[in-house]
C-alpha cells in the first residue's frame, strides 16, 4: 500500500466537498493521508450475474475494495436539486504519455484546473476525444458501473481515428474506479441521481502546423447529476434540423471527439428557443434518413417492431443503443438497424432517445417542416416505458444483472 503525498486542498464549504486551489496554493492539508492502492493490491470486483458471482470480470484485479479518505460517508448537498450541471467534487485523474507515446505514471489529484499551453493541440485543432460513463449507489452502498469496458474501447478507436495515442483498457478502467472512489461521498443516495463520469483525452503538447500534438493528457472528473433534460422522465420535443449538420460521410461523427458536439449547440439552442428539448438531424446528403440528436441516439416502435438508424459513419455506435437493442432482443422483441426515413419516424407508434446522459427518454412529439405529431400524452409508452424499467433497474442493481454489464464496486 502506498501513500500519496498531502496535497493541498481547500476546506469544504456548505454542500461542497472541496474547491478549486487558489493561485496562492496556501491550503489546509486533509486530516486523514489518502491511501493508493495500486493494481498490484487492488481487491477483486464483481461482475454481477444472476444475483450472484457467476464470473469474474478480466478487470476484476484493478479495483481496491476500499478507499479512504477521511471524509463523510456521503456530503452534505441538497440531492433534490441535482440537474446535469456541473458540481465540483474532490478528486480527478490525471495521466500524461511519454515521449514514446505511452500513458504511465496516473495519480488524484484536487479538482481543479488543467495547465495548458496556449499552443496546445486541443485548443488550436480540437484534438480531442470524451466519454461518459454514470455510476449508482446501492441500498447497501456499493456502487455499480455499467459497461466500462465499452467506454474505453471506444475511446481507443476515436483516438486511432484522431491519431492520438490513448490509455489501454486497463489504464482507462483504473482511472474510472479510482476517481469514482475518491469521490465516493458524492455518489447521490439510491434513486436521488447518479454520479457522472468524465473522461477526456486531449492532445496538451504544443503545435503549430495542422499535425499531431507532441504530448496527451488523460483526464477524469466525475460530478453527481439527475435528469438530463429539463422536466425530468416527461416526453421531449424535438425541432427537425434542415439547415445545419454535424456529421457527413467520411467525417468523424461515430466518434466521441469533441468537434462534433461544438458544430451542434447552434442548432440545439435554436430549438430550445423555439419550445423544444432538442434537434433531430437528418443525413446530410439526402436529407430525408433520420440520423440523430445533438447528443444521443433515436429509436422508433411501430407495430411492436423496434428500429433505430443504421450505423453507417455519420451516427454515434452509442454504449446505450447497443445495450437496448442487446435487452429488446432477448426479451423477444424484433430490433432492426436500418435506414429510417423521417416519414416513417413520424408514422411511429413510438419514438425514444437513448444515451449515457439522457438514459432513455421518451418523445412526445416532432416537429418537421411546420408540421407537429404527437405520440400521445402519457408519461411513457408501453415499449420505451418497459426498456426503461428494465434498463435503469439493471444500472442500479435494483434486480439481477441477466447480461453481465454491471461492475461493483464494494
Amino acid at each position: 500500500m502506498e501513500l500519496l503525498p498531502r496535497v493541498g486542498v481547500a476546506a469544504p464549504g456548505p454542500g461542497r466537498g472541496g474547491a478549486s486551489p487558489s493561485p496562492t496554493r496556501r491550503h489546509r492539508a486533509p486530516s486523514h493521508p489518502i491511501l493508493k492502492r495500486s493494481a498490484a493490491v487492488c481487491g477483486a470486483v464483481a461482475v454481477c450475474r444472476g444475483g450472484a458471482v457467476a464470473r469474474r470480470s478480466r478487470w476484476s484485479t484493478l479495483v481496491t475494495a476500499a478507499y479512504y479518505t477521511g471524509t463523510a460517508e456521503l456530503v452534505d448537498f441538497n440531492w433534490e436539486t441535482l440537474g446535469f450541471q456541473p458540481v465540483p467534487t474532490d478528486f480527478m485523474y490525471v495521466m500524461r504519455c511519454s515521449e514514446e507515446g505511452v500513458f504511465t505514471k496516473g495519480e488524484l489529484v484536487p479538482y481543479g484546473p488543467i495547465e495548458l499551453n496556449p499552443a496546445a493541440g486541443v485548443l488550436n485543432y480540437g484534438q480531442g476525444l470524451l466519454e461518459g460513463l454514470r455510476a449508482h449507489r446501492k441500498e447497501d452502498g456499493s456502487v455499480l458501473l455499467f459497461r466500462p469496458d465499452e467506454n474505453a474501447l471506444r475511446m481507443r478507436v476515436g483516438a486511432d481515428r484522431l491519431c492520438m495515442p490513448a490509455p489501454s483498457v486497463e489504464q482507462f478502467l483504473e482511472a474510472i474506479k479510482l476517481t469514482i472512489l475518491a469521490n465516493k461521498r458524492w455518489v447521490p443516495p439510491t434513486g436521488k441521481g447518479s454520479l457522472y463520469i468524465r473522461p477526456l483525452l486531449i492532445g496538451s503538447g504544443a503545435i503549430l502546423g495542422v499535425a499531431p500534438a507532441p504530448e496527451y493528457t488523460f483526464v477524469v472528473f466525475a460530478c453527481p447529476v439527475g435528469h438530463y433534460f429539463k422536466d425530468g422522465l416527461s416526453p421531449i420535443s424535438l425541432l427537425t434540423e434542415e439547415e445545419y449538420q454535424c456529421a457527413a460521410p467520411g467525417g468523424t461523427g461515430d466518434i466521441k471527439t469533441i468537434g462534433n458536439y461544438a458544430s451542434a449547440v447552434y442548432a440545439k439552442e435554436r430549438a430550445k428557443e423555439r419550445g423544444h428539448s432538442d434537434v433531430l438531424y437528418l443525413d446530410p446528403v439526402h436529407k430525408k434518413f433520420v440520423e440523430e440528436l445533438s447528443s444521443c441516439n433515436i429509436f422508433m416502435v411501430k407495430d411492436n417492431i423496434i428500429s433505430t438508424p443504421l450505423l453507417t459513419g455519420t451516427v454515434l455506435p452509442g454504449i446505450t443503443r447497443r445495450s437496448i437493442i442487446e435487452y429488446a432482443r432477448s426479451l423477444g422483441f424484433q430490433v432492426e438497424e436500418c435506414l429510417i426515413t423521417i416519414d416513417e419516424l413520424l408514422d411511429a407508434d413510438e419514438v425514444f432517445c437513448t444515451g449515457t446522459s439522457v438514459v432513455l427518454s421518451s418523445v412526445g412529439c416532432i416537429v418537421y417542416q411546420g408540421r407537429r405529431v404527437e405520440y400521445g400524452n402519457q408519461k411513457f409508452r408501453t415499449v420505451s416505458q418497459q426498456l426503461y424499467s428494465a434498463l435503469t433497474a439493471i444500472q442500479k442493481g435494483l434486480v439481477e444483472d441477466s447480461m453481465g454489464w454491471t461492475v461493483q464496486l464494494n
